[in-house]
């Protein structure tokens, strides 16, 4: 992909207008200087970026917007599910399967309206040829139950090697629900690509728990990705302290609220501890909260960053490179362009890829 002219589209949908520029700045990094190259700015708070197959890029507005960028133009999608913007909650990750060749389909998770109040959703359509209309978009999956209140909706999307999809889902703000697997709340599910259960998920026929759960205990997790090795990972927010990294196991409980390596917002302990048995420990986790956000196994150029995890700081506005075993925070990237990093994704051209929230822009780093 290639942005070496700065273009400016007034966009009359919405009355947006977007720059695909080509201007860069240095960063310093532990792989040498890297250019942080902005190649689509202008949006209004940015929550996620996709690659389709085919070219161009995909950008998804917490507002309820979606976006495709190719050959110099922006262009906003038709044909969104109703998405109600509360809070934290509005049009949130985007998924584009493996199998897009053949089938065009798009995933979206969102905020939707339900009886009781609000929850997470999964929604699917087909991308028109021309890359204008999400066509034939349903609903194909909500989470049971409704609740009041706009924060903690997650959420981001995986497709596993297993080509199941992998969703995480925030407690809602109602802690005690993340230990109740008669609902969905505070965890991560794995469905069908109809949204539809397996029938090989733990909880399939256990009298008063929700079949699409495979781990539950989690707060907010707002990260989510695979390895090289098939593996998903999430990384969650804490309260005051105590934000997550998760390698996610068939039916494991990752213990909120009753353990936690934080506090609560008033200072008051959480639950019993950090410790009890038959409770995930993190892998790594951090205090002080950073607000870890999007995040990404790294594939590609930088030779020296290869299979290592990269989470965005909403909090302190740096990239986190996560290296070893167990995986710790060894590198932050951090310069005006990581403001509110909100999603990081490694793209098809081999680089990484990164949106500032603050900044409306979608960014990649470049070696010098």
């Amino acid at each position: 992909m290639a942005f070496s002219k700065i273009v400016s589209a007034s966009l009359a949908a919405g009355g947006l207008a977007l720059s695909l520029a080509g201007s860069a700045v240095a960063l310093d990094t532990s792989a040498g200087t890297m250019r942080a190259e902005a190649v689509a700015s202008g949006f209004a708070t940015p929550w996620a970026v996709a690659f389709p197959p085919d070219g161009g890029f995909l950008v998804s507005e917490k507002e309820g917007r979606l976006w495709i960028v190719r050959d110099g133009e922006a262009s906003r999608i038709d044909g969104l599910p109703d998405i109600l913007t509360q809070g934290q909650g509005g049009l949130l990750d985007i998924l584009v399967p493996r199998d897009f060749a053949e089938t065009r389909q798009v995933y979206l998770t969102h905020a939707k309206r339900q009886s009781g109040g609000s929850g997470t959703a999964l929604s699917v359509g087909r991308l028109s040829e021309d890359g204008t209309t999400l066509e034939g978009t349903e609903v194909i999956f909500e989470m049971a139950e409704g609740s009041s209140g706009g924060r903690h909706f997650g959420s981001r999307l995986v497709e596993g090697e297993d080509g199941k999809l992998y969703m995480t889902i925030g407690e809602r703000g109602d802690r005690p629900a993340a230990q109740d697997l008669a609902r969905h709340n505070g965890s991560v599910l794995r469905l069908n690509r109809d949204g539809s259960v397996p029938s090989d998920n733990p909880f399939v026929g256990q009298d008063g728990a929700q079949p699409a759960i495979w781990s539950y205990g989690h707060r907010n997790p707002q990260g989510a990705a695979m390895d090289g090795e098939g593996r998903i990972w999430v990384n969650e927010h804490g309260a005051r302290g105590g934000d997550e990294v998760n390698l996610i196991r068939k039916g494991a409980n990752y213990g909120w609220p009753v353990i936690a390596y934080g506090r609560h917002y008033s200072g008051g302990e959480i639950g019993e501890g950090t410790e009890k048995e038959g409770m995930e420990q993190p892998v790594h986790y951090w205090d002080p909260s950073i607000a870890p956000s999007g995040m990404t196994f790294y594939d590609g150029r930088v030779s020296d960053w290869q299979g290592d995890a990269f989470v965005g700081a909403l909090k302190f506005d740096y990239i986190a490179r996560l290296s070893g075993d167990p995986l710790r925070e060894v590198e932050q990237i951090e310069g005006l362009e990581t403001r509110r990093v909100r999603d990081v994704r490694t793209g098809p051209d081999g680089y990484l890829w990164f949106i500032s929230e603050d900044r409306g822009t979608v960014y990649r780093l470049v070696p010098e």
